[in-house]
């Protein structure tokens, strides 16, 4: 395999995820494969991007759609073989496409050959995991709660003990205290380094060392398990000891909960740790506290507090931030603090211009490209994401009735961003291959979102003022000035209620970047002088920014980025 030698700069690195299961189906059973992807590496390459991160298609029962692995050495057959991974490898790296595999160390599926063993009393394997005697009978050892409802303790009547699962039920929390456990860990970030495989991304990795087994009388337990006492020790051997080895990978953690004071070990310059982190913070301001399964407007003054705060803080202590609006746990953008109807493409791009802009490296998820839209299902028995059904049945347990209950889910759910990939306007969007008239043949494992005849790869292809096209010169410009990666952040008129604005300043060379939150026009008030300025970008394809002495009016979801 002809891999590059040369070290990947993530700072001017743009990152696109796969979610496999939903991106392209190559075989008509209804489910997404390694070789769908292969087939689209073409289009991935034409986007501009350096880096591909896959969610997990290792052994699997698919619980929690694959982040419950049964098995980190091979591949679940529904998504392929391991010679397709390898071809995948091979033809990713052809392209000069790094992948970066989706890493779930926090918990296994209660199917792995680990809990097998430790449930049939071997003690060795017993305590890879988190066995304890609960309080009284009937009562778990402490009132933790699972980020996906109930108790985070499950009850084994042969041991009268119970085991930690901060997930599903059916994904046990794994012991890193045992030297043994992050030995068998260090052994598959090794054996996939040997693949050929150029990064990886650590799912909720931040929440591996657990400081105190103690109800919390404040809250669901998070405080006792996020940001443990050991977890910058196990990062930086876990560096040390495999990816560290290697300049040319990139690592991203996944921090729940975490505090950006904590981010500066996780991803700064000599922490040796990761490369840089995701954090959720902004996409939280339509939560209430902590809580996602209610209907609150996003507040966007507190949006652009928390991602200026961490802007400006982790630039202070040399720190990187992965910077995305998406994921395949989040709403689609453009529906969450967009316009997904009249002004669908004016509020896609302008997202998109926030975030593509910033000091982090960006990611794509796969059709936020495209503008794709939330799913537009109206039954419950639509969603497959296991959080979404326990919620939607929480909720009424909670009081409400089954029609509020599923608006709440039809707004938060994952699986508004699980619905097959949009490449065209056939009946299963491109996803997988139209049945010949009266064959048998499958569905796609989720529905298709009905507005696939009007978003879709085919369609924006061609048409120069698509998202698409948008996405791509955004890339593009990344990769042209350096100052995008490389400036500093200053935040501009950070009290105005429609403005997001920013200046980027490096070497000489200056940014400015001002979009308008809002459905509306909207006047920006001393505004810095323009004066020797280009417009390298826009979302509305004539310049009709209005400027009156330091004055600037923009149009409703306009975005302009200004270079000298």
């Amino acid at each position: 395999m002809n891999h590059s030698s040369k070290p990947r700069d993530f700072r001017k690195s743009v990152v696109y995820q796969i979610y496999p299961k939903s991106f392209r189906d190559s075989d008509g059973d209804g489910l997404g494969d390694i070789n769908g992807v292969i087939e689209k590496l073409d289009y991935i390459r034409d986007l501009g991007v350096d880096c591909v991160w896959l969610t997990p298609f290792f052994v699997s029962p698919q619980y929690d759609n694959g982040y419950d692995v049964a098995d980190y050495y091979n591949i679940d057959p529904r998504y392929g073989t391991m010679g397709d991974v390898e071809r995948l490898i091979a033809e990713a790296d052809r392209r000069g496409i790094g992948l970066m595999f989706d890493m779930v160390f926090n918990h296994v599926s209660t199917d792995h050959e680990w809990f097998r063993k430790a449930i049939a009393g071997d003690p060795y394997y017993k305590d890879f995991f988190f066995f304890r005697k609960g309080k009284g009978e009937g009562c778990p050892p402490t009132n933790w709660a699972s980020k996906f409802g109930g108790s985070a303790w499950q009850y084994v009547p042969e041991f009268d003990e119970y085991y930690l699962h901060l997930f599903d039920r059916s994904q046990a929390d794994l012991n890193w205290e045992n030297e043994n456990v992050r030995r068998e860990i260090r052994s598959i970030v090794r054996f996939w380094m040997d693949k050929g495989v150029k990064g990886f991304r650590f799912d909720v990795i931040n929440l591996v060392s657990k400081a105190a087994f103690e109800d919390d009388p404040k809250g669901d337990g998070r405080r006792f398990y996020t940001d443990g006492p050991k977890i910058h020790r196990y990062l930086r051997e876990l560096n040390a000891t495999t990816f560290g080895t290697d300049a040319r990978i990139v690592t991203v953690g996944e921090m729940s909960s975490t505090s950006m004071e904590e981010c500066y070990w996780y991803a700064g310059h000599m922490a040796g740790a990761l490369s840089m982190v995701f954090s959720f913070h902004h996409l939280k301001v339509d939560f209430a506290g902590d809580d996602e399964w209610v209907i609150v407007p996003p507040d966007f003054a507190k949006l652009k507090r928390v991602m200026f705060d961490w802007q400006t803080g982790m630039a202070d202590h040399d720190a990187w931030n992965a910077v995305f609006w998406c994921n395949h746990d989040q709403p689609r953008i453009v529906s969450r603090f967009g316009d997904d109807g009249r002004y669908w493409r004016q509020s896609a791009t302008m997202l998109a211009t926030i975030i593509h802009c910033l000091r982090g490296t960006p990611y794509v998820y796969q059709g936020e490209e495209l503008g794709m839209t939330n799913a537009d299902f109206t039954r419950i028995d639509q969603f497959r994401d296991v959080e979404s059904l326990n919620y939607h049945r929480i909720l009424q347990d909670r009081g409400l009735n089954a029609k509020d209950a599923m608006r709440i889910v039809q707004i938060h759910s994952h699986d508004n961003a699980r619905t097959p990939m949009q490449w065209d306007g056939s009946r299963y969007a491109g996803f997988m291959d139209e049945p010949e008239r009266g064959a048998r043949h499958a569905k796609p494992w989720i529905g298709v979102n009905a507005n696939h005849t009007v978003i879709n790869v085919e369609k924006e292809n061609d048409d120069p003022d698509s998202i698409l096209n948008y996405y791509r010169a955004l890339i593009a410009l990344r990769k042209k000035l350096d100052i995008i990666a490389y400036g500093d952040v200053e935040p501009l008129a950070p009290a105005h209620p429609s403005m997001f604005a920013y200046r980027r300043r490096h070497d000489g060379h200056e940014l400015i970047v001002a979009a308008n939150l809002h459905g509306k026009d909207c006047m920006w008030e001393e505004t810095p002088d323009l004066a020797g300025f280009e417009r390298v970008l826009g979302n509305y394809p004539n310049q009709r920014v209005k400027a009156y002495a330091r004055r600037v009016l923009l149009r409703l979801y306009e975005a302009n980025v200004w270079y000298r």
